[in-house]
């Protein structure tokens, strides 16, 4: 197949897909028992459950699953493709560069720079071909964005070797390793070694962080410069001038910028993982096991007995019941399973979509 991002048969659950903010949420993949339909937002029923499985629907339609086949409705709950798939996954937008031409049900389609198509398997355990919204096959598979940030944006920088001409006065260093400059301030600061330990001095030779930790790096912060350091594997963080910022006594430190211009810390110590903001207040009064950034979208909350929750970058929380949970909608529904093991979506104010 013609894929920049080729398709993977995965189950329905923890599903993710690379487009989700082209979904609709006006209706709501909702459980049932064992069956699936659709709610409204207010829980009402919209599609009555009677399905295997169902997804969310993206340009009007959506792929559901009768027995072991799958298919397409439309919002009126009317089938527009047959169940003939094996497996099938729900529509996204790709595109052709403007070179490409491809077929379509056999008719020449010409140059187009967005183009709607699924992936989907005619046979059991087949190869997944490119379809469009007709269900028919494409002579060709559009090609779909990669460009994603990165998440656990983790505080390490890399920085290459300089040679320094400041003088050592009296052997003050071994090594430097790098340096920087900061706004409004006649001073050049220095970072380097002494007896294999890291520390931090001015160009007035005054030291400012003391020549002890296994390692110190820089980062930027909003702007500004910091410093983490590590000693005897507990982490903290020093401000530019070397200030003290976060206590060196956590085993777990990890800076997130989120898409909304936010600054968070995940701290652990002492077995405890909590979330705080750029002023160390902390975002909840709650601690964790653990709590992870979830790209683009929250946090994914780990409670001591290994049960999962959310914090979302609205700051709704939903505390810790789920055994899993992941984020969709681009972080306005959770996927979770259940305490008895089943699946369900659960909005940012905790309202379940499903009836066990």
């Amino acid at each position: 197949m013609n894929f920049k991002k080729s398709f993977v048969a995965i189950p329905l659950l923890f599903a993710l897909h690379a487009f989700a903010q082209q979904y609709d949420p006006s209706l709501i993949p909702y459980r049932k028992g064992d069956l699936w339909g659709y709610a409204n937002a207010d829980k009402s029923i919209a599609i009555k459950p009677t399905y295997n499985e169902t997804n969310w629907f993206v340009a009007g339609l959506a792929v559901v699953k009768k027995g072991t086949k799958f298919g397409y409705i439309n919002k009126a709950n009317k089938l527009v493709i047959p169940y003939k798939f094996y497996s099938a996954k729900p529509f996204m937008y790709g595109y052709f560069d403007n070179k490409g031409k491809h077929t379509s049900g056999g008719k020449l389609i010409k140059n187009q720079d967005t183009v709607l198509f699924a992936g989907a398997s005619l046979k059991p355990n087949g190869a997944e071909v490119c379809i469009d919204t007709k269900g028919l096959v494409m002579s060709k598979c559009p090609a779909i964005n990669e460009g994603r940030p990165g998440n656990n944006i983790q505080m390490v920088n890399v920085t290459s070797e300089k040679v320094y001409s400041l003088v050592n006065n009296a052997g003050l260093y071994d090594k430097l390793t790098d340096d920087y400059k900061l706004p409004e301030d006649e001073h050049t600061y220095y970072i380097g070694t002494k007896n294999n330990r890291y520390g931090l001095i001015n160009n007035t030779f005054d030291v400012l962080i003391p020549f002890e930790y296994d390692s110190l790096k820089k980062i930027n912060i909003n702007g500004s410069t910091f410093l983490i350091v590590t000693k005897n594997n507990k982490q903290g963080m020093y401000t530019g001038t070397g200030g003290a910022f976060i206590p060196v006594e956590n085993s777990k430190l990890v800076y997130v910028k989120t898409t909304d211009g936010s600054t968070y810390f995940i701290e652990g110590k002492d077995g405890t993982v909590t979330l705080k903001g750029f002023d160390q207040r902390e975002n909840s009064s709650a601690v964790y096991a653990d709590i992870v950034y979830e790209e683009n979208r929250g946090f994914i909350l780990t409670a001591a007995d290994n049960t999962k929750g959310y914090y979302f970058l609205n700051k709704k929380l939903v505390a810790p019941k789920y055994i899993e949970l992941r984020s969709v909608r681009d972080g306005n529904f959770l996927l979770v399973k259940t305490s008895i093991g089943k699946t369900g979506y659960i909005n940012a104010e905790g309202i379940e979509f499903f009836e066990e």
